[in-house]
């Protein structure tokens, strides 16, 4: 490639997004820390610099150097214009719905689990971002993210391919997924596995950590959680990641049955089906097996890939926790599916983000979460109503 610095490839460290941030404890392959995306792909294009993505190739063990591997770049930079840039048009967007105010195509399972713990603490992470890309840095985020890519290499071969355009990443994802639709049907463990779909008219994406057989033949998806207490997470922790595996399981169900459509792909993630593919990707594609030439054409094979799998739907969801010290297991939990429970809790969090009522603090009695919280310095919510609880307290020891 040369020593032109418009033409070096750029890796991006693993990062970890926790929707319920009780000191970091619980980091999922699936949560990962909000970046300034837009701002990324901006640069890349103005400086006509080329990023890179992990693509997976065949089951195997992977090699050391792979550990460094910035696999988790789709999930950071598909989410479109970043906070930064809403914060700048803030004048010109007062009074939009969150989607609307922080230009967000879609939202992620995680942005919407994050609202079981606080909902405000979710807002925030989009206002202040700078915020948020600090915790990179946390011991118990590389912790966790360590001990996921090394399950992840268990299973898959990890390689780099070099992309340029949104639409090229995403072709990344997308012929991922066609291995792991094939690795199913042979009824091998896929890591990893990204879904997405519409729920209640709202575009999500998320990642399932596993996906594999049981011996009688259930398809069970299995959440990882690395802890850094040796012991099971709270009720109020919990809550959240059931709600995790639930939204999986909708949108992996969804795919399989044919639900997802092209269009909805293409409106909702911003992207051009005329796109022609980087030569990075073409390279990637052709070493699968795949003759593509534009982005549509990558599309169209995963959604035919999907309607005609035959792969089952989910069958089983599990939480399993693990001791980020020493790489044990603490526990397991199984989670019941209740989709009409699930649905009307779905609403009621998403009526938040389409602008249909105000956000909510935290019970006045889970006003702990707030010693956990990185936004308290931000957070009106707990000043107004310690100040309150403050008064009424005041009131009665005065009468």
């Amino acid at each position: 490639m040369g020593n032109d610095p418009r033409e070096q490839t750029k890796s991006l460290q693993m990062s970890k997004e926790t929707g319920d941030s009780d000191a970091w404890d619980d980091i999922s392959d699936a949560e990962l820390l909000r970046l300034e995306s837009e701002h990324l792909w901006t640069e890349a294009r103005d400086r006509h610099e080329t990023l890179s993505v992990d693509a997976h190739t065949a089951e195997g063990p992977a090699a050391a150097k792979h550990l460094e591997a910035g696999r988790t770049l789709a999930e950071r930079l598909d989410r479109g214009p970043g906070p930064s840039s809403a914060q700048k048009r803030k004048r010109n967007l007062f009074g939009c719905c969150p989607m609307e105010r922080y230009c967000c195509r879609y939202l992620k399972v995680t942005d919407v689990c994050g609202q079981s713990w606080c909902e405000l603490q979710v807002l925030y992470g989009f206002k202040y971002p700078q915020v948020a890309k600090r915790e990179e840095e946390r011991t118990e985020v590389k912790a966790g993210a360590s001990i996921h890519l090394a399950r992840e290499l268990e299973v898959h071969e990890v390689v780099q391919v070099c992309v340029v355009t949104r639409e090229d990443h995403q072709a990344i994802k997308f012929l991922n997924l066609l291995g792991m639709i094939s690795a199913l049907q042979a009824g091998c463990c896929v890591r990893e596995l990204p879904v997405f779909g519409v729920l209640e008219g709202v575009f999500m994406v998320g990642i399932i950590d596993e996906l594999r057989y049981t011996d009688k033949g259930e398809l069970l998806l299995n959440e990882l959680k690395t802890r850094r207490h040796n012991s099971l997470p709270s009720k109020a922790q919990i809550k959240g990641h059931c709600l995790q595996v639930g939204l999986y399981k909708l949108l992996f169900d969804g795919m399989v049955k044919g639900s997802l459509t092209g269009d909805q792909v293409v409106q909702h993630l911003g992207l051009s089906l005329e796109q022609a593919l980087g030569t990075g990707v073409l390279e990637h594609a052709m070493s699968l097996g795949f003759q593509v030439v534009t982005f549509g054409e990558v599309l169209d094979l995963l959604l035919l890939n999907l309607k005609y799998c035959e792969l089952p739907c989910i069958d089983l969801l599990r939480l399993e926790y693990y001791h980020q010290g020493s790489g044990n297991v603490i526990g397991s939990q199984d989670v019941p599916f209740d989709e009409d429970q699930l649905r009307a809790k779905l609403q009621d969090y998403l009526s938040f983000w389409l602008g249909q009522r105000e956000p909510r603090g935290v019970d006045i009695e889970d006003a702990w979460k707030c010693r956990m919280c990185s936004y308290v310095e931000y957070c009106r919510w707990r000043r107004e109503t310690l100040h309150d609880n403050a008064t009424i307290h005041t009131d009665k020891k005065l009468k």
